[in-house]
This record gives structure tokens, sequence and C-alpha cells, in this order.
């Protein structure tokens, strides 16, 4: 079994922060629905503007919402652009031809693109 890339939601920006909630990230349901990621899923938000990189767990937004909450909200600032991941369990035999769904979005967190990576990994 290896953990693989499931899916990333590239350059999503964060419209609010909110340190007095409890932690997880809120993702506008279209982009979770997209990535399939599920409530309560675990993701890592990797932050461009400072590096940050940290683990949550994803809940269901409004509309273009992109609010990272609790404790990691003093890793990002409101307009940061973030890359959202979701992993899977691949079997080894499937996991050489396993291929991430990377979902672009605009400045105003739409769906520009959505599309697989590489055909597969060349060994």
């Amino acid at each position: 079994m290896r953990i693989m890339l499931k899916s990333k939601i590239q350059r999503a920006r964060v419209t609010t922060v909110a340190l007095d909630y409890e932690g997880s990230i809120t993702i506008d349901k279209r982009l979770m629905d997209e990535a399939d990621i599920l409530p309560y899923e675990q993701v890592q938000v990797l932050n461009t503007n400072n590096g940050a990189r940290f683990t949550t767990y994803a809940i269901e937004g409004e509309s273009s919402e992109i609010c990272i909450n609790g404790a990691a909200a003093r890793l990002a600032d409101k307009r940061d652009i973030i890359l959202i991941l979701s992993y899977c369990h691949v079997e080894d035999d499937e996991a050489r031809h396993f291929r991430p769904k990377v979902i672009y979005v605009d400045a105003k967190n739409v769906i520009t693109k959505t599309k697989r990576l590489v055909e597969s990994i060349p060994f």
C-alpha cells in the first residue's frame, strides 16, 4: 500500500481567517465535490505566500469560500494563495498508474479547469 496524492485544489485564495473557530478549513462545497473531498476528511494545506504547511480537516462552505479556522488561522492571511491536497491509499500495483486530479481555480475560487496529471509514473 502506498499513500498517493488523490486530488489538489491549485492556487485557491483565502477569503477569511477565523482564529476563534474550533479548527479546520472551510472549502466551497463545489470545490470539495470536484476534488472528491468529503466533510471531515483530512487535507494538507500549503501556503504559497509564507511557506506554511499544515494538516487539518475539511468542512463544507459557501460559494467561493476558503476559510482557515482555529489555530491554523495564524498560518494564513486573507488573500493568501494556497494549495489544498488530499491523499488516498493505493495498492502497489495500482500506484504506478494512479493519476491524481487537479482542480484549477481563478482569483475568486471559481473552477476554470480540471485535469488528471501524468498518465503514469515512468519507472
